[in-house]
């Protein structure tokens, strides 16, 4: 058979050709040219029989007539043909019918099939030798499409494990490393190392070896790939530390879809992904530091943030000022920072030994060069120990304030804000290996910034809520109180866990005559605006208490003062209205009478223990007007506590108010044992509520009441004559000496003959008088007029006026009140006669 040759241009004889894959057509050919073995792969290709094919000559296969024409003259129809090595073949080395001997050659031709159409197949043509010499040939032959997809394969592969800039790895079906491109040699083995052969699990390169592992257990057997798992890394060349890969892998087959091993692919998102990181811990940062509006809250929030994303080790020292809700000094040295260390990361025993954790106060710092940068708003960084003894230098004695235990890289940042440093932030690399850069410092001074808006906003916050605060404990009474009427004891709750103040308040008002007054309000809305009116409104009550009026006239004149704040209102963008409950009780007939402005009902607990919510009838709110408020009146025995409270003690979470009112009345039944102290029960109340933050402020007030004795007080009633006068004063005198208080006893006939002798000459019959003994001794005279008295002093011609005069020299103090049938002047004594008490001032 005489040399082919490729009519289309197709280059022949270039060491590995087209066929390089498998080529199961095969025939061998004589010397002459002849056919004379033929398989039964070539009988499937082109449809001849060996039977039929053996014998013939191997050109009479070719379709085109010029390929055979040149195949016989053994020249190309275009240029002489080449062989194998690409030489000029020359006459004396072609055989018989000019085909070349001892030569190889590959090419594609097309060959006629037996029903006539042309089948493209890439052939390969090698010289068989025997004894003698040349003998022929054997020709494999394949179809030429997948030829050239095998050759475009090959090509790619080639060019992937040579040109490609990214990681290839291939790994044979026992997970062994078996061809490594250059760039997977780099990327993947470290000085000495040599992975091929190695087992992927013992790849020490790879931090997610055992990932790596099983990922390529899973895509051995069932072939699916897997792709983009990100795996990290620690190659040599990179300085930095850390490399990110995305990984994918691939199952290999052989043409019978035989597992042959796996491809892996490596692609460096070590940029992005610490990019993404960045981002992450920004975000973070954004929304962990600063929600709770507490300065130390604050700085461990920043801390907890940096450890470990960014650090191992870090601080948050603020200025002492800051601590206080201050604004801090502004710094003429660094010496006078007196930072205060607030936050600290990380918690417990994985501090650094030895280094001063949270609550630790620097001693005096030196004038250094980078506190002054750190003063002036500047992040330093000293990424390595050159730079930290450079730093350190002449300031060892320091050292050990500052430098944790393996320290190698460190950063800080100021706290600035509004030109003022709040603080510092540090962070410290100890384990990790890889110093901090300087996109690291820029990514903590973007930090460090916001961290310290949510410093400042919080220190702010500290500030006004301090105020706050002071002026509402300022604002509310004592909270234990303790007079013949009753035993007290006041519990008042921000809102927030103490993070919000609001305008609910408890009062306890001693009235004449041993009364006691218990109030308990709640302004609508929070912050200073309702504590400003809280005061507002307590001050009026006081002031009205004073007046001695009752429960349903004080809170009439409440309201009105509610709507004049109202009236106010508009030029102050607030809202003002208010719930009210004033109760009063009188220890001598042991009643409580009260009236409520839309506030909750006082709740009783008898001294046989039981518990009960007062049934009142409640009016409107204060400030909405239009309807009366009613005055109830109800009996108290002698032990009964009393809570008086405010909304936010039963409106809780499931703002069922009904549901809170049992909660409460459960609560005061299991707390107010026999004996119990009023102070450790409201405690153990308020603590049964739950450890959740109030939504609203609460206020609450218990009272334990007491009575007076019957033989503690003296009644009698005159009739509207100047004859009971004498009477009158020899009852009280008489009455006196019963109770062994001879000593008061010149200074009360003296008040009760002015006090009856008035009541005769102005006001009418009945009139009746009333003497206490407690710890100071009262006298009452009541009598049907409305006339109210008042004090004047008389001149030297006047005959009368003196009465009130003397009286208020004489007692501790003196009153009147209005009552449902007239008037009581009452006056206050003194139970033991002072030096000089009967010396009177001239007239």
């Amino acid at each position: 058979m005489s040399r082919p040759v490729n009519a289309e241009g197709a280059r022949a004889g270039e060491g590995e050709g087209p066929l390089t894959g498998s080529c199961p057509a095969t025939a061998c050919v004589d010397r002459a040219g002849a056919v004379r073995l033929w398989s039964a792969e070539a009988e499937a290709l082109l449809g001849y029989s060996a039977k039929d094919v053996c014998g013939m000559r191997a050109v009479e296969l070719l379709i085109s007539r010029g390929d055979r024409e040149a195949a016989l003259a053994g020249r190309d129809r275009s240029e002489v043909g080449r062989d194998s090595d690409g030489g000029v073949l020359a006459d004396a080395d072609r055989g018989v019918d000019g085909v070349p001997v001892g030569r190889s050659w590959d090419g594609v031709l097309g060959l006629r099939h037996r029903d006539g159409h042309e089948v493209k197949v890439a052939l390969r043509v090698r010289p068989l030798t025997d004894r003698d010499g040349p003998a022929g040939w054997v020709v494999s032959a394949g179809d030429a499409r997948r030829s050239e997809r095998e050759d475009v394969g090959r090509a790619m592969t080639r060019a992937l494990f040579e040109q490609y800039p990214a990681p290839i790895a291939l790994v044979d079906d026992a997970l062994r490393y078996r061809v490594l491109n250059k760039a997977a040699e780099r990327a993947l083995t470290r000085p000495g190392d040599q992975l091929n052969g190695r087992h992927v699990g013992a790849d020490t390169s790879l931090g997610d070896s055992g990932t790596v592992d099983q990922v390529l257990r899973q895509v051995r057997e069932t072939g699916e790939p897997v792709l983009g798992l990100p795996v990290r890394g620690s190659p040599s060349p990179d300085p930095d530390g850390d490399r990110m890969w995305s990984l994918s892998t691939f199952r290999l087959t052989d043409p019978a879809d035989r597992p042959l091993g796996m491809c892996q692919t490596y692609l460096d998102i070590t940029d992005g992904y610490r990019a993404e990181r960045r981002l992450a811990l920004l975000t973070r940062a954004g929304a962990g530091i600063g929600a709770t509006l507490d300065v130390a809250r604050t700085a461990q929030e920043l801390a907890d943030v940096l450890v470990p994303d960014l650090g191992d080790v870090a601080w948050v020292a603020l200025s002492e000022a800051v601590l206080e809700g201050d604004e801090p000094p502004k710094m003429l040295g660094p010496g006078e920072w007196n930072l205060r260390r607030t936050g600290a990361a990380p918690p417990g025993d994985d501090w650094p030994t030895g280094l001063p954790a949270t609550g630790a106060v620097p001693p005096t710092l030196p004038d250094h060069p980078l506190l002054r940068r750190i003063g002036q708003g500047e992040t330093v960084l000293l990424p390595d120990r050159d730079s930290l003894t450079a730093a350190a230098e002449g300031h060892l004695e320091l050292a050990h304030l500052f430098v944790p235990e393996h320290g190698h890289s460190v950063i800080a940042a100021p706290l600035f804000a509004r030109g003022l440093v709040l603080g510092t932030v540090v962070v410290w690399r100890t384990r990790r290996p890889g110093p901090f850069r300087q996109e690291d410092a820029d990514l903590l001074t973007e930090i460090a910034s916001r961290a310290a808006l949510g410093v400042d906003n919080a220190r702010r916050y500290t500030r006004e809520h301090r105020a706050a605060v002071a002026l509402q404990q300022r604002l509310l009474p004592a909270a234990t109180t303790d007079t013949p009427a009753a035993e007290t004891v006041g519990f008042y709750v921000p809102a927030g866990g103490g993070a919000e103040i609001g305008g609910d308040w408890y009062d306890v008002i001693a009235l004449p005559s041993f009364r006691v007054a218990l109030v308990a309000g709640d302004v609508t809305g929070h912050g200073l605006p309702a504590t400003a009116t809280m005061g507002r409104l307590r001050t009026a009550v006081d002031t009205l208490a004073d007046l001695e009026l009752e429960p349903d006239e004080l809170l009439t004149h409440l309201d009105g003062l509610v709507h004049q704040l109202q009236a106010e209102a508009p030029h102050q963008g607030d809202t003002v209205g208010a719930g009210c409950l004033y109760a009063v009780y009188d220890p001598v007939t042991c009643q409580c009478t009260l009236a409520s402005a839309g506030h909750p009902p006082p709740v009783v607990i008898r001294p046989d223990g039981t518990v009960e919510s007062v049934e009142v009838s409640p009016g409107p709110l204060l400030g909405v007007g239009g309807m009366p408020f009613e005055a109830t009146t109800f009996d108290l025995e002698p032990g009964s506590i009393v809570a008086v409270y405010t909304k936010g003690l039963v409106y809780r979470d499931d703002h069922d108010a009904d549901a809170g009112l049992r909660r409460l009345t459960d609560g005061l039944a299991r707390f107010a044992g026999p004996g119990r102290d009023l102070d450790g029960m409201g405690h153990e109340l308020l603590r049964s509520l739950g450890d959740a933050p109030a939504r609203d402020d609460m206020a609450l007030l218990l009272a334990r009441t007491r009575a007076i004795a019957p033989e503690n007080t003296a009644t009698w009633e005159f009739p509207a004559d100047e004859s009971v006068v004498a009477a009158a004063r020899k009852a009280a005198a008489g009455q006196l000496t019963a109770w062994g208080l001879d000593a008061v006893s010149f200074t009360t006939e003296l008040v009760v003959s002015e006090l009856v002798t008035n009541a005769v000459r102005y006001a009418g019959g009945p009139i009746g008088l009333r003497l206490i003994r407690e710890n100071t001794l009262v006298c009452e005279v009541n009598d049907p007029s409305n006339t109210q008295p008042r004090l004047r002093r008389a001149r030297w011609s006047d005959e009368g006026g003196r009465g009130l005069f003397l009286i208020a020299q004489l007692t501790t103090r003196w009153g009147s009140r209005y009552t449902r049938s007239g008037k009581t002047i009452w006056t206050e004594q003194s139970l033991t006669a002072e030096p000089g008490m009967f010396d009177l001032p001239p007239p």
